[in-house]
C-alpha cells in the first residue's frame, strides 16, 4: 500500500507537470491521472535504459583504443556522431539490439569492410526474360481464362447472363500489351464467351431451382399446398445436409422443414423417409461441431484432428456419390433407401464418435483424457459385438489419440521430467526442495480425484505404479551422476504401439482390453527394467545397501550376542554403580563405537539419550527396565540412497526392538551372578527362605531365556532370512521398500510390540523388573546377614579378654560384601564397589520403610506376582492368537504354550 500511494503521488506530479490543466478541472485531472496509472501498471516490458546504452558504446570505444585499434576506434565514433541528427525514440533499443548481436567486436571487426558500403553492386548483363518466353514456356498460351477480368461488384441478373459467356477468340495474342487501338480498350463483357445455347441452359437451371423460391402455393379450399419435389432434388438436399452445408429441406437443427413432398409418395411415407435421414444429420452434428471448435489442450487437437479426418473422409464418399448423379457414365437409378444403405457402414463409425462427444458434453468437467476412456470401453464393446469396420476405425483413432498421451510417460520414464503446466499426467513434483533421502517418498506424487481415484485413465491404473518407479529411479540415478548408464543399457528398442501391431489379424477373437494390456507392459517393461536394475544394482554394489543391513541387524537386532553383551554389560554397570555416565551420550557413543567396532564402520554410529527418560534417580532407573533402558537411543547413518530403503519411520521400528531386547538382557544379567549361599554369610535365617528364592529366581531365568530365545529364535531369525529373500527378488526399489517396510512391521507384530499387545508387553516387563527387585532383595538380606554376623561378632568379642577394634571390625565385615559383590561382577574397580556398597544400603532402607516384612514373605509375595504376570501374559496371548487374523497369530500361539510349560495349576508355595 505504501508502494502504491507513492506511485500515485508521483503520477500527480507528472501529470501537473505535463498538461496545462487547470486546478479547478478537477475531473480531467483525475481522468488523466487514472489513465497514466493503468499504463503503468499494465506496461509489461521496460524500455531500454538509453543511459546504460551510452555508457556501453563509450566503453566499447574505450576498448578499441586500449587494445590498439585506434582507427576502428575513430570509426565507431564517426558513426556515432552522425548518427546524433537521427536520433528517434527506438534508437536505444536498436543500439541495444546490435549490442545484444556483437560478437567480439573488437577481435573480429575488419575496418576494411566498411569500404564495400560505398561501392556500386555489380551487375551481370544477361539475356532478358520476357513475358512471351515465360508464357510460352509454362503453357500460357492454352489458359485462356488466365486473362479474364472478374467484375466482384453485386450483379443483376443481365449480368450474370454475360459471365457465363465465352472470352475471346483462340487466335488473340497472349502478350500483356494490347493489340487493340487506343479509345477501343477491351472490356470484361468483350472477353465473355457467348455460346450459342446459352439462354436455354440457364433457363433449364433456373427451372430446376424455382421450387426454393416459389411461394407456397393454396388449394381451392385457401390452404397452403405442399410444394412437390423430385426425388433427385430430395437426394442432393440430403447429401449437402449429411456434409454439413446448408440446405432448403432441412434447418440448422437438420430438422425437415414441412412446406415439400415428394413428388408421388405420401405424406406420412415422405414425413417418415425425411426424418430418418433427419436423424442422421442430427447424430453428426455434434460432431462437426467439435471438430470446428477450437482446442487447446494438445490431447484434445489429437482427437479434434481425428474427427476431421473421419469426417474429411465421410465427406469423400458424399462426393463420391454425387458424381454418380452429376458425371452419369451409365443408367443410374435414384434410391433413396438404397444411398442409406451404402452410407451406413460410414455412419456407424461416425455415430459412435458422435455419442462419445454427448458423453463428454453432460459429464460436468471431464478431464482431458475422458474420451480416451469413451474410446477405449467402445472400441472393446464394437468388437464384442462384432462391428468390424466399427473396430478398426475407432481403435485407430483409439492409438493415434493414445500416442499424444504417451509422450508425457515416455518422457518420465526416460528423463525423470515432467512436462510443465500439464494437467493430464498423473504425476506432480512438490515446489519445495527436498532432502536428499526424501525425494522418492516427497519429491512427486500421484494425483488424485477428490473422490480418491488415481488422476488416470482407467485402463492405465494397473501400470501406474511401475510408470512411476520407472520415473523415479531416473530421478534418483540422476542425482547419483549414473544417468549415462541407462545410454549405455537401454539396447533394446521401443516396442510400437499402434493398431496394426496390438491386434493383428490372427488374433481377432483376443479381447481388445487382453491385447492393449499385455502391448503396454512390454512396452512399458522395455523402460522399467533397465532403469530399475540399474538402481538396484547401484544400491547393493557402489552404495552398501547389504552391509548398511547387515550393521543395522548387528546394532538393534543384536544378532552379535558377544558384541551385543559387551555393549549392555557397560551401560548395566553404570546403572548398578548408581553412576550418571551413562546419561552423556558422548561417554555412551565411545560405549557403542568400542563394542560394535569390528563389525560395522563406527565413525557412522552415534547414540544419544533422550531427555524425558532422565529425570528420575539414580536409584529408581537402576530399579526399572522402564524408566533408563528406553532412552538409550543408537543412531546409524546410512548413505542416503540406502535410507531410500531404510526410511526414518523405519529405523523407529528397529529402535522398539532393540529397547525390548535390552531390557530382557537386563533382566537376565541381574539373575546370572553367582549365587551367594545364605549359610556363608549368617546362620540366622530359616530354612524356607533359600528355597523360595532359588525357585523364584530358577522361574524368572526360565522366562527371560524363554522370552529371548522366542524373540530371536522363532522372530528375528526366519524373519531376517525371509526378508533377504525378498530383498533379493525384488524387481525394483518400490518392492524393496516394501520388502523392508513388511520385514519390519512382522518384527514387532510377532515380538508383541504393537499396539494390540501393548498389555502383554506391559506384562513382560513386570516380569522383568520383577527379577531385578527380586535380586536386589536377595542381596539386601545378604547385606542384613552379613551386619547380623559382625553385630555377633563383636558381642563376642567384647565377652572375650582380647579385645578387637569395633570400627574395623564393621568396615571389614561391609569391605567383605563389597568384596563378594565385587567377585560377581568381575570388576575391580573400587569406585564401583564401593557405589554399589551405598545402593545396597540406600535399598535396604528403602524396603525397611516400605514395610517391614520378613524376607521369607517378601519372596512369597514376588513369587505370587510372577504367577500372576506368567498367566497373564500367556493367557493374553492365547486369546488374541484365537481372536486375530493377522499372520503373528501363530507365532503368538506358540509362545503362550512355552509359556503355559511354567504354569502348575495349584501348585502353591
Amino acid at each position: 500500500m505504501a508502494y502504491l500511494a507513492q506511485l500515485v503521488g508521483l503520477v500527480e506530479e507528472l501529470v501537473e507537470a505535463v498538461t496545462v490543466i487547470p486546478p479547478t478541472d478537477r475531473k480531467k485531472t483525475l481522468a488523466c491521472r487514472e489513465s497514466a496509472l493503468r499504463g503503468i501498471r499494465h506496461h509489461s516490458y521496460l524500455r531500454t535504459n538509453q543511459f546504460e546504452v551510452d555508457d556501453q558504446l563509450k566503453g566499447l570505444e574505450e576498448r578499441f583504443r586500449v587494445i590498439g585499434r585506434d582507427p576502428l576506434a575513430d570509426a565507431f565514433s564517426q558513426r556515432l556522431d552522425a548518427l546524433e541528427g537521427h536520433r528517434n525514440k527506438y534508437t536505444p533499443d536498436v543500439l541495444r539490439f546490435l549490442l545484444e548481436l556483437s560478437d567480439q567486436p573488437a577481435q573480429n571487426t575488419k575496418l576494411g569492410d566498411l569500404d564495400l558500403l560505398h561501392q556500386e553492386p555489380e551487375w551481370e548483363d544477361g539475356p532478358k526474360l520476357t513475358w512471351q518466353e515465360i508464357a510460352e514456356e509454362d503453357g500460357w498460351n492454352d489458359e485462356r481464362a488466365i486473362w479474364r477480368n472478374t467484375d466482384y461488384s453485386p450483379s443483376s441478373g443481365d449480368e450474370d447472363e454475360e459471365e457465363v459467356r465465352s472470352a475471346t477468340s483462340h487466335d488473340d495474342s497472349v502478350s500483356t500489351t494490347s493489340s487493340v487501338p487506343d479509345g477501343h480498350a477491351r472490356t470484361v463483357q468483350s472477353l465473355i464467351a457467348k455460346p450459342s445455347d446459352g439462354e436455354s441452359l440457364l433457363e433449364q437451371v433456373r427451372t430446376s431451382q424455382a421450387w426454393r423460391y416459389d411461394g407456397p402455393q393454396k388449394n381451392g379450399d385457401g390452404r397452403a399446398k405442399k410444394t412437390p419435389i423430385l426425388s433427385l432434388q430430395l437426394l442432393r438436399e440430403v447429401l449437402f445436409m449429411l456434409g454439413g452445408l446448408e440446405t432448403t429441406l432441412f434447418d440448422s437443427d437438420c430438422d425437415p422443414v414441412t412446406n415439400y413432398q415428394l413428388t408421388g409418395v405420401s405424406w406420412e411415407t415422405y414425413k417418415s423417409l425425411v426424418t430418418s435421414f433427419a436423424e442422421c444429420g442430427r447424430k453428426l452434428a455434434p460432431l462437426r461441431a467439435f471438430a470446428a471448435r477450437k482446442q487447446q489442450i494438445p490431447l484434445l487437437q489429437v482427437f479434434q484432428d481425428s474427427l476431421q479426418r473421419s469426417l474429411a473422409s465421410f465427406d469423400r464418399e458424399l462426393a463420391k456419390i454425387q458424381g454418380q448423379f452429376v458425371a452419369i457414365k451409365a443408367d443410374v437409378v435414384v434410391s433413396l433407401m438404397g444411398v442409406l444403405d451404402e452410407l451406413a457402414p460410414s455412419l456407424t463409425p461416425l455415430y459412435t464418435l458422435a455419442n462419445i462427444i454427448r458423453q463428454l458434453q453432460e459429464e460436468r468437467n471431464p478431464h482431458a483424457f475422458r474420451y480416451l476412456e469413451l474410446l477405449f470401453d467402445t472400441v472393446g464393446t464394437a468388437q464384442l459385438e462384432g462391428n468390424v469396420v466399427t473396430f478398426q476405425h475407432l481403435g485407430r483413432i483409439f492409438f493415434d489419440c493414445f500416442q499424444v498421451y504417451l509422450k508425457p510417460i515416455r518422457l518420465w520414464m526416460e528423463e525423470g521430467k515432467l512436462l510443465p503446466g500439464d494437467r493430464t499426467f498423473f504425476v506432480s513434483e512438490t515446489p519445495t526442495k527436498t532432502p536428499l533421502p526424501l525425494i522418492w517418498k516427497n519429491q512427486f506424487n500421484l494425483l488424485k480425484t477428490p473422490d480418491g481415484t488415481l488422476h488416470a485413465p482407467r485402463f492405465l491404473r494397473p501400470a501406474i505404479h511401475r510408470i512411476f518407479t520407472t520415473g523415479k529411479s531416473i530421478v534418483v540415478l540422476k542425482h547419483l551422476k549414473h544417468q549415462s548408464l541407462l545410454r549405455n543399457r537401454r539396447d533394446q528398442d521401443e516396442p510400437r504401439m499402434d493398431f496394426v501391431t496390438v491386434c493383428p489379424a490372427h488374433l481377432d477373437f483376443a479381447p481388445f482390453s487382453e491385447l492393449f494390456t499385455a502391448a503396454f507392459q512390454e512396452w512399458i517393461q522395455s523402460k522399467h527394467h533397465t532403469a530399475a536394475a540399474t538402481l538396484r544394482e547401484l544400491l547393493f554394489n557402489s552404495y552398501g545397501l547389504s552391509q548398511g543391513l547387515d550393521a543395522l541387524e548387528n546394532i538393534y537386532l543384536m544378532s552379535d550376542g558377544a558384541k551385543s553383551d559387551t555393549f549392555a554389560s557397560a551401560i548395566f554397570r553404570h546403572l548398578d554403580s548408581l553412576s550418571s555416565s551413562w546419561k552423556d551420550r558422548f561417554t555412551l557413543t565411545e560405549i557403542a563405537q568400542e563394542a560394535f567396532s569390528p563389525c560395522l564402520d563406527t565413525y557412522r554410529l552415534s547414540a544419544e539419550i533422550d531427555p524425558r527418560s532422565t529425570a528420575h534417580s539414580a536409584i529408581a532407573s537402576r530399579s526399572s527396565v522402564r524408566l533408563s533402558l528406553p532412552a538409550v537411543r543408537l543412531l546409524y547413518r546410512l548413505p542416503w540412497p540406502v535410507q531410500i530403503i531404510v526410511p526414518g519411520d523405519a529405523v523407529q521400528g528397529y529402535q522398539t526392538i532393540f529397547t525390548f531386547l535390552l531390557q530382557a538382557r537386563r533382566a537376565l544379567s541381574t539373575l546370572t551372578h553367582p549365587i551367594l549361599a545364605f549359610s556363608s554369610v549368617g546362620s540366622a535365617g530359616s530354612s524356607e527362605r533359600p528355597a523360595v528364592y532359588h525357585l523364584l529366581r530358577a522361574k524368572l531365568l526360565w522366562f527371560c531365556n524363554t522370552v529371548l530365545t522366542y524373540l530371536t529364535s522363532l522372530v528375528l531369525a526366519p524373519n531376517t532370512a525371509r526378508f533377504r529373500r525378498e530383498l533379493g527378488d525384488a524387481p525394483d526399489v518400490d518392492d524393496m521398500i516394501a520388502a523392508h517396510a513388511g520385514f519390519v512391521a512382522r518384527v514387532i507384530s510377532e515380538s508383541c510390540q504393537g499396539a494390540k499387545l501393548q498389555p502383554i508387553r506391559e506384562g513382560m516387563l513386570d516380569v522383568f523388573d520383577l527379577a531385578i527387585k527380586v535380586e536386589d532383595a536377595h542381596r539386601a538380606e545378604m547385606t542384613r546377614l552379613a551386619e547380623e554376623d559382625d553385630e555377633i561378632s563383636r558381642l563376642s568379642v567384647m565377652s572375650s579378654p582380647v579385645r578387637t577394634p569395633m570400627k574395623s571390625r564393621g568396615r571389614r565385615s561391609l569391605h567383605a560384601v563389597v568384596e563378594i559383590r565385587r567377585r560377581e561382577d568381575g570388576d575391580e574397580d573400587d569406585e564401583d564397589g564401593e557405589g554399589w556398597g551405598a545402593a545396597v544400603l540406600a535399598r535396604r532402607g528403602a524396603a525397611v520403610v516400605e514395610g517391614k516384612k520378613s524376607h521369607a514373605a517378601v519372596l512369597k509375595e514376588m513369587h505370587t506376582d510372577f504367577e500372576r504376570h506368567l498367566r497373564f501374559v500367556a493367557g493374553g496371548l492365547r486369546g488374541v492368537a484365537r481372536a486375530g487374523r493377522e499372520e503373528a497369530t501363530g507365532k503368538w500361539d506358540l509362545l503362550a504354550q512355552m509359556l503355559e510349560a511354567g504354569i502348575r495349576e495349584g501348585v502353591s508355595i
